[in-house]
């Protein structure tokens, strides 16, 4: 069994039983054919299930995070070789696995290509990163605006704080639009605009309240409503850490990374993400079309579609984790 960490039994990851078994066609088998890799490992709790449900599998696990690494490290120690950790962004994931004696050691490159028989990406927050307040994560606990998934700060990086102080009132309520889908983006654009103008907003408790006051009271069950708040700190988390095109380079590059057969799976948590991985699924499948017919050629499919529909959680498994509850699977197959 595993050691547990502070933040293990809090820490419940989401469908994982739908990405076992999704998975098990290349990890499940006496030899695996290549490594499987976790590109957003946080504290490890997928790639624990693997680890542990399929004896011969081996793992790469990649996260920005330093704190989540060093946690995840202890939690899959008694794994030993059979898991590498590695801290990078997972848009980087082929200089990443290719770097750090992995592909000389570990039996990443055949044929000068890389031997990667699964991919899962699980596009959510983790428990630690929300219920950190000094992290900016969460509107439930009074903190800096800071959102950054890494903690080390570079010359170029910016924080929520820098966003909500600098973007004009037209990128604001652009932002807000796009990456919050919210329908109320223009009002929280201006409150933030003529909030900044006697004193800058400083604490994720300071935005909340912002918010709460432009917006009108969420009707319908309680249990079913959203903190309105929401959007909000989901959009500005996607802009201070570029999600959207971070994601969009870990679909275009790992395609090519998989074997045969090799299987890749993301768990996204909001619709645009979602529709994101639905359509450059859907058109890797698709394959490129024939100008004159106006079909696909059957040659240039990349991927079949193992998911025909979203996979959403059981109500037993939202019951028992109420953060899986918007959690959405896509997944296929490399031909």
């Amino acid at each position: 069994m595993m050691p547990e960490t502070e933040w293990t039994p809090r820490h419940q990851p989401v469908l994982t039983a739908e990405v076992l078994e999704l998975l098990a066609p290349v990890a499940g088998g006496p030899a695996p054919r290549g490594w499987l890799v976790d590109c957003t490992l946080g504290l490890g709790g997928h790639a624990s299930a693997i680890l542990e449900r399929f004896s011969e599998a081996r793992l790469v696990g990649i996260d920005r995070d330093p704190q989540a690494l060093k946690l995840a490290r202890e939690r899959l120690g008694c794994f030993g070789e059979r898991v590498r950790i590695v801290q990078g962004r997972f848009a980087e994931l082929e200089d990443l696995l290719r770097g750090g004696g992995l592909a000389k050691d570990g039996g990443l490159v055949k044929d000068g290509g890389l031997g990667v028989s699964g991919v899962l990406a699980d596009l959510g927050v983790s428990s630690m990163q929300l219920e950190t307040p000094e992290r900016g994560f969460s509107f439930m606990h009074d903190g800096p605006l800071d959102m950054r998934m890494g903690e080390e700060r570079q010359e170029d990086d910016m924080t929520a704080q820098d966003v909500l102080q600098n973007y004009s009132e037209e990128e604001l309520r652009r932002l807000l639009r796009l990456y919050g889908e919210e329908r109320y983006a223009r009002q929280i654009a201006r409150a933030i605009v003529e909030r900044r103008t006697t004193r800058p907003l400083e604490t994720t408790g300071e935005l909340c309240r912002l918010v709460e006051r432009v917006k009108p009271t969420p009707r319908g069950p309680r249990r079913k409503r959203i903190h309105p708040a929401t959007q909000t700190f989901q959009a500005l988390r996607m802009e201070v850490n570029g999600e959207l095109q971070e994601l969009k380079g870990l679909l275009e590059s790992t395609v090519n990374m998989l074997e045969q057969n090799g299987r890749l799976v993301v768990i996204s948590y909001q619709s645009l993400e979602d529709r994101e991985v639905k359509h450059t699924l859907r058109d890797m499948a698709t394959g490129e079309i024939e100008p004159i017919t106006g079909r696909p050629k059957a040659e240039t499919r990349l991927i079949e579609v193992l998911t025909k529909k979203v996979v959403r959680p059981s109500a037993a498994e939202v019951e028992r984790n109420p953060r899986s509850r918007s959690a959405r699977l896509r997944a296929a197959r490399r031909l």
